[in-house]
């Protein structure tokens, strides 16, 4: 049977045209690409693919509503669209805190203004002013603001004091916020990571113009360099396997040599030839391919093939101590067990004196001068351990009988 792989995009014109273009080369005839065609979405409906890979549906509600159904249906969609619509870059913070990854000092702020159809009465849980003392102790400036959710470094803000902060959180609207301390970085890297197996390390500066950013080079060399590359390599995998995503981009900002994990929500990354440079588009062209035409030889009918994290399966089924298992066998098995034990006992016996002696030699001089010395003293021992307590029991219930009988 054959495998539809398709690809679900925008405005992006490089990365997805080669996609498609190595799954073909690579599927051998048996996985084959196509830009995914949408003519109508009637729910329950399975529309033939075996994988989707996402790349746009973050700005196509839409899209995310197609996909969720062809999830339903058993299509291996890549990001899984549930999860996708349920995370954003706050709780990615708290949960790498919790998988043991360093992030920054990180505090949410409400948005500026209230949310459409909300009144003063909606907040009535929420006190007012916040505890800003707390807050600028605690993150220090300058600092970071951005919003809780989203990406491309939309409505980021540096800020220097909290006077600069309460003028720029006048622009966020009814934008949720995150305040971040500043990470004065001596080293930034951006890592492409796809399956949760396949890991591409970038040197990245963020704080060149966009086109110029991958083009840079790694601050440190030799042994310290291995052991970084090792530490964000084994970063991006744990924080991929918590979250779920097997197609994403995390960012490192290295301060003395310790990676903080600065965004690690992004499961549409640029993928374009034109920013990330010809040898980290090849790359992710390659594997992006090789990645899905195993989804596709992997997929099953009638369940659900999207990835979905620890986080959420330890929360649905939280893993428990192993009991030792029980050898449980059909009456068969209990037979072919006899006959082959009777086997056992009826020939190989020279086969195990020939091993035991061969093993036993050496072992058997030792044991021989020991077993010479030692069975007389506990021959002896345990003779006149008896004697000596048998002896006064049977004197002292005889004197305590006489008396009583001359009384």
């Amino acid at each position: 049977m054959i495998k539809k792989v398709g690809i679900l995009f925008g405005m992006e014109d490089t990365f997805p045209w080669a996609f498609i273009d190595k799954v073909n080369e690579l599927g051998n005839g048996q996985v084959i690409a196509e830009p995914v065609l949408i003519d109508k979405v009637q729910q329950g409906i399975d529309y033939g693919y075996h994988v989707i890979i996402d790349r746009i549906s973050q700005e196509v509600p839409f899209y995310r509503s197609y996909l969720k159904n062809a999830a339903l249906m058993g299509t291996a969609v890549i990001n899984n669209p549930f999860w996708w619509s349920a995370d954003e870059k706050f709780f990615n913070n708290c949960l790498s805190l919790q998988v043991g990854v360093p992030v920054p000092k990180t505090i949410l702020l409400p948005s500026k203004e209230r949310p459409d159809d909300t009144t003063e009465k909606s907040f009535r849980n929420l006190k007012g002013p916040l505890d800003w003392d707390y807050i600028f102790n605690y993150i220090g400036f300058p600092a970071y603001m951005k919003p809780h959710s989203g990406g491309g470094w939309k409505s980021v803000y540096k800020v220097e004091s909290p006077e600069d902060l309460f003028a720029k959180h006048e622009e966020t609207g009814q934008l949720v916020m995150m305040l971040q301390e500043e990470i004065v970085f001596d080293d930034y890297y951006r890592v492409y990571c796809l399956g949760r197996k396949y890991v591409h390390i970038m040197p990245y500066e963020p704080r060149n113009e966009f086109h110029l950013r991958y083009v840079t080079e790694p601050k440190t060399t030799g042994a310290e360099h291995q052991k970084l590359m090792k530490t964000i390599h084994d970063y991006t995998i744990k924080l991929n396997e918590a979250l779920g995503y097997d197609f994403n981009t995390v960012e490192f900002a290295v301060r003395n040599g310790i990676p903080y994990a600065i965004d690690f929500c992004n499961p549409a990354p640029d993928a374009d030839i034109h920013s990330v440079g010809e040898g980290n588009f090849k790359w992710i062209v390659e594997h992006a391919a090789k990645f899905a035409i195993e989804k596709a030889n992997a997929y099953s009918e009638k369940q659900n093939n999207s990835s979905w994290g620890t986080f959420l399966r330890e929360a649905v089924a939280p893993t428990k101590a192993k009991a030792p298992k029980i050898s449980l066998k059909s009456a068969a098995q209990v037979k072919r067990t006899k006959v082959k034990k009777a086997a056992v006992k009826a020939t190989p016996k020279k086969k195990t004196t020939t091993k035991a002696t061969a093993k036993a030699a050496p072992k058997k001089a030792a044991p021989a001068r020991k077993t010479a010395v030692k069975p007389a003293p506990k021959k002896a021992a345990p003779a006149r351990k008896t004697t000596a307590k048998a002896a006064p029991k049977k004197a002292s219930p005889a004197r305590k009988t006489t008396p009583k009988k001359k009384k």
